[in-house]
Formats: structure tokens, C-alpha cells, sequence
């Protein structure tokens, strides 16, 4: 028992001087950065995804977090900034914030775009001053993979999430609890 505890005391003090050691991030990224990431994993998740493509010719926007950066060990946090797309156009820039606790530990990067089906879910997009997943509109998460059984009839939803390019090791991954925030880029 008591070599558990000092193997999980030195996992504790490692992981929180990796974290306060390691490199800083130059910043965030431009409008420009976010806006031609977006377009590149819209461009992929379309051609892997043919119900993504669908609801993507209906949709009445898209909100895209190319990147999001999760991590943790007991205590975890994720972050990134993303695009709204209207028309194929950008209309305003958000950043999604979550943080969690309990049996976790690892790192992993993944992306996820927010299909907004009615006028109603992203007019609450724009009223809510940061938006928590879950409440408000209803939304299905959907793995990139995991689309194939679903078309624009049986679309039914207010808002679909399809996550992808999942790399790294981390377990579980959800986005309950996410805050959705507009920014200014």
C-alpha cells in the first residue's frame, strides 16, 4: 500500500513539473489560422463522412474547433478556438473551455464541429453569453465513424457534433459540459 501512494505521489509531482516546465504557447491562433484549419477539416470530414456532408447541405451552421488540446491527471482541462461558418462564410470565432475531475490521466488532441439544423439553436448560440453543452438545444455527438446509419430524413435533432482526428491517450472523451464562448479575433 505504501509504495501505490509514493507511486502515485511521484506521478503527481512529475506531471505538475512537466506541466509548469513545459514550453508556453506562442498564442492564439490568428482569424486567418482558425479560418483556413476549419476549412481544411470541414474539406476531410465531409469526404470520410457522407452524413456529415448531407446535414452539412442543410445545416443552418457550422461551428468548427479544428483543434482542441486535452489534458489532465486527476484534475483536467481542454481549450481551443474554432469558426462559425454560415453560407461557407465565417461569421464570428469561439473558443471552448472544459475542465474535469476524477480517474484520468493523459493528453490528447481531437477536433469537433457543431451542426446547427434550426434557426432556433443557433439563434441560442448567439443570445446565450457562453454556452454550456447541454443545456439549452438538444445535441447527438456523433464519431466520425459512427455517422453512416444517418441521413437528413432521420436527422431530427437541433444540433450534431462530429468529432474527429482523435490522437493521443486519454480516456474518455465527451462534450458535457463544454462552455462555448464568442471571441474577437
Amino acid at each position: 500500500m505504501r509504495c501505490v501512494r509514493m507511486l502515485v505521489a511521484f506521478l503527481v509531482i512529475g506531471f505538475v513539473a512537466s506541466a509548469l516546465l513545459a514550453p508556453v504557447p506562442a498564442g492564439a491562433a490568428s482569424a486567418g489560422e482558425i479560418d483556413r484549419d476549419a476549412t481544411k477539416v470541414l474539406k476531410k470530414l465531409f469526404a470520410k463522412s457522407p452524413s456529415a456532408r448531407a446535414l452539412g447541405e442543410k445545416t443552418k451552421g457550422i461551428l468548427v474547433f479544428p483543434s482542441i488540446t486535452k489534458g489532465g491527471f486527476m484534475v483536467g482541462g481542454q481549450y481551443g478556438e474554432g469558426a462559425l461558418r454560415k453560407d461557407g462564410k465565417t461569421v464570428g470565432y469561439y473558443s471552448s473551455v472544459a475542465m474535469s475531475y476524477g480517474l484520468q490521466a493523459g493528453v490528447q488532441t481531437f477536433g469537433y464541429a457543431l451542426f446547427f439544423m434550426t434557426d432556433s439553436a443557433l439563434k441560442w448560440l448567439d443570445r446565450s453569453d457562453g454556452w454550456e453543452v447541454g443545456t439549452g438545444p438538444s445535441i447527438v455527438v456523433l464519431d466520425e465513424g459512427m455517422a453512416g446509419g444517418m441521413s437528413t430524413t432521420t436527422a431530427q435533432s437541433d444540433i450534431y457534433a462530429f468529432i474527429f482526428s482523435q490522437k493521443g491517450l486519454m480516456a474518455g472523451l465527451g462534450l458535457q459540459g463544454t462552455k462555448i464562448t464568442r471571441i474577437k479575433k
